[in-house]
């Protein structure tokens, strides 16, 4: 069995020897094959340059630095089409996610799991941050129909070469790495932890990097916002019916009028609002079609071998 370790790092040179020797330390209590891919998202300190450094002490580590700073899930995706392992582990470099985690992890793994997250029991951090996190959750969960997402949500999982796989095979570009892996399905466990607080440097997740990860992990998924402009079309429209009628029996009056020239608005409103819901779900599923992201995934087979790499 081997092990691949994808770390995402920008500006992270202090954190990253700390973090290989904690990684050294768990897998040599495990005894097991593994190795280290460290992705460089363009950093503008010397992160490639102590990744370079560790790789000459310990072959078992491989870097890539990106051409331009692409976020941390291109980051992500970027390893998980490197990794040569039977699984692969998300750990980022900032050390508030243990490694130590790993151990339980693979034990899972080789319990039956294909995905196993490492769930948050309480998030450090400012009141905003935290917020925004419990509505984007919510949101995922509840309506863009991602249900297998942790509620409290997870930045740390490991995963089976089959989901690694079916991973590499989807063509998505702007994609939220923790909702597709969801999206793909198969056996999903979790097991739960508690966030430390960064132990060095400056977190890169700004506001403009959170309103990205809503629009990617929306709109690939799901076509809700489609459907509500639908809905409101429909609603405005039977509003403004409502509106006109009550103006029919203020006739002659000074106040039929206005609410004759209210009820057109809100009908023109709904109208457009509609037709940009029909449009939107045909442009939606012309999306859908170029994505090229695979219908099904296959988890297991009877009566053959079971497949170990696909793709």
């Amino acid at each position: 069995m081997k092990l691949s370790i994808i770390t995402p790092a920008f500006n992270e040179a202090v954190n990253l020897p700390l973090l290989h020797d904690r990684i050294a330390a768990v897998m040599a209590r495990r005894q097991e094959e593994w190795e280290w891919i460290i992705v460089d998202d363009h950093s503008s300190d010397g992160t490639f340059g102590v990744v370079e450094e560790l790789v000459l002490r310990d072959p078992r580590i491989r870097g890539v630095r990106l051409a331009r700073n692409s976020g941390s899930h291109v980051a992500i995706a970027c390893g998980l089409h490197l990794a040569a392992g039977d699984a692969a582990a998300l750990l980022v470099s900032d050390l508030q996610d243990p490694p130590e985690l790993i151990a339980q992890m693979l034990d899972r793994w080789q319990n039956g799991a294909q995905v196993v997250w490492a769930v948050r029991r309480q998030r450090p951090g400012q009141p905003q941050h935290k917020a925004f996190a419990t509505v984007y959750y919510w949101m995922m969960r509840r309506l863009v129909g991602l249900a297998g997402m942790p509620a409290r949500g997870a930045d740390f999982f490991l995963i089976d070469r089959l989901v690694v796989d079916a991973f590499c095979r989807s063509a998505d570009r702007n994609v939220s790495v923790f909702a597709l892996i969801t999206w793909l399905g198969f056996r999903q466990d979790s097991i739960e932890y508690d966030k430390q607080p960064r132990a060095h440097g400056r977190t890169g997740w700004t506001v403009a990097r959170k309103v990205k990860l809503v629009v990617d992990s929306v709109v690939p998924f799901s076509d809700f916002p489609i459907r509500w402009c639908g809905y409101i079309g429909l609603g405005l429209m039977t509003l403004a019916g409502l509106v006109g009628v009550s103006a029919l029996f203020l006739l002659p009056t000074l106040g039929a009028g206005l609410l004759l020239v209210t009820a057109l608005v809100l009908g023109l409103s709904g109208l457009q609002l509609l037709a940009l819901s029909v449009v939107g779900q045909y442009a939606w599923r012309a999306v859908d079609e170029a994505r090229r992201r695979p219908a099904y995934s296959i988890e297991a087979v009877a009566g053959t071998r079971q497949p170990s790499r696909l793709g």
